[in-house]
């Protein structure tokens, strides 16, 4: 009698987990490699700067582990939520400023219209429009476009968040965010908040999107929230757009495309870039105006065989006019082949070029000629920066 009674305890409470069918789920990316510099400005002692070979973590993806849950709570509704560390591969430290889950760090409420979240999360740029361009395909972070000047790759995410995804209507969904800025006194002080769209139905894909961001720079804003939110504001270490970020106020709008024909897929994005007012955050001597940049990529990727991958993408960057000085333009280069040992390993060679001309602003405000900076390695000291990668990534 004894042993039917734990039975049915036991039968009793598993069927209760069953009821509630939660899950949790572990999984990650591990992703390492060599990557060549031909031109490692930083403390150069000649023109041509210094060649560097590093081994670095995360080029093709980021470095991630993570867990994601979902519980079922009857009537169509489900809880969720998401805990996302980066790490680097090469010696075990956190990403994203040492923070315990920069990447991502959530918990919402799905039901059949969609999703409400609540935490660290990515901004509607990021999720409609990013996919399009090669950096988010087979090209990494270094074929991303310079200093990834419009978000599309991911470098800034956004704190405390409120965000909307609808659920999928016939290959439509669309969605939105709002970052509450939390400074005293000020409701609109690092404030953020995105709008976007995508479609992907059969062999066409595309998306919009909008993120419009207040003082950027400061403590705790967009380029500044990736560890202690006590940094003081700062311009942001990039050759490209460094000398802007003292606005008020960082927008972009923008779109891509793909058309996918047979193993073959041409993608298209457009950005534009809108720095506003600047000297808000720090001293600017071009206070109260605003600099506006475009981009522009269009990218290919071939499917050899079902192993094989290869990719190849052109993208131009026109920067803002500086007091009369010529504009600042970055042409770029990229190069990809991707081949799969197995669903979860691959093994890949990345190569970019990047040539820059006329003039730009740099950290400290003053005019310069532009210099090459492939998004995230060290700028060039000259006009021109060539990098390579080869790497294994493994997913599980």
């Amino acid at each position: 009698m004894k042993k039917s009674l734990l039975a049915l305890a036991a039968l009793g409470a598993f069927a209760g987990v069953a009821h509630a069918q939660s899950s949790v789920t572990l999984y990650g990316i591990i992703d390492v490699g060599i990557t060549f510099n031909n031109n490692a400005g930083a403390g150069s002692k000649t023109p041509g700067g210094y060649q560097q070979y590093a081994m670095s973590s995360g080029v093709m993806q980021g470095s991630r582990f993570g867990l994601r849950g979902t519980e079922d709570l009857g009537g169509g509704l489900k809880a969720l939520f998401v805990l996302e560390n980066g790490f680097d591969v090469t010696n075990g430290k956190l990403g994203q400023g040492g923070l315990m889950f920069g990447r991502q760090a959530y918990v919402g409420l799905s039901s059949q219209f969609g999703t409400v979240t609540l935490g660290r999360q990515y901004d509607s740029v990021v999720d409609y429009v990013g996919p399009f361009e090669a950096g988010d395909q087979w090209g990494g972070y270094i074929a991303a476009h310079p200093g990834d000047i419009d978000n599309f790759n991911n470098a800034y995410r956004t704190n405390n968040t409120v965000k909307f995804t609808s659920a999928n209507y016939s290959g439509l969904t669309f969605g939105g965010t709002y970052s509450l800025g939390g400074q005293a006194g000020n409701f609109t002080g690092n404030q953020i908040w995105s709008l976007g769209a995508g479609y992907n139905n059969g062999p066409l894909a595309l998306g919009v999107g909008y993120l419009n961001a207040r003082t950027p720079a400061a403590s705790g804003g967009l380029f500044n929230n990736g560890g202690t939110i006590a940094a003081p504001a700062a311009a942001v270490t990039n050759p490209i757009y460094g000398g802007f970020t003292s606005a008020n106020t960082y927008q972009v709008v923008g779109a891509g495309g793909s058309y996918t024909f047979g193993a073959a897929t041409v993608g298209l994005t457009y950005s534009n870039i809108r720095f506003a007012n600047l000297g808000k955050t720090f001293a600017s001597p071009f206070t109260g105006q605003s600099a506006t940049f475009n981009n522009g990529e269009i990218n290919f990727k071939y499917q050899l065989t079902p192993a094989l991958l290869v990719g190849a993408a052109y993208d131009y960057t026109r920067g803002a006019e500086i007091n009369g000085a010529s504009r600042a333009q970055y042409h770029q280069g990229s190069l990809g082949v991707d081949y799969f040992l197995s669903k979860r390993t691959d093994v890949y060679v990345i190569g970019v070029y990047q040539h820059a001309l006329g003039q730009t602003l740099n950290q400290a405000g003053a005019t310069v000629n532009a210099t090459a900076g492939i998004n995230g390695l060290t700028g060039s000291t000259t006009s021109n920066q060539v990098a390579a990668r080869v790497g294994i990534r493994h997913k599980f």
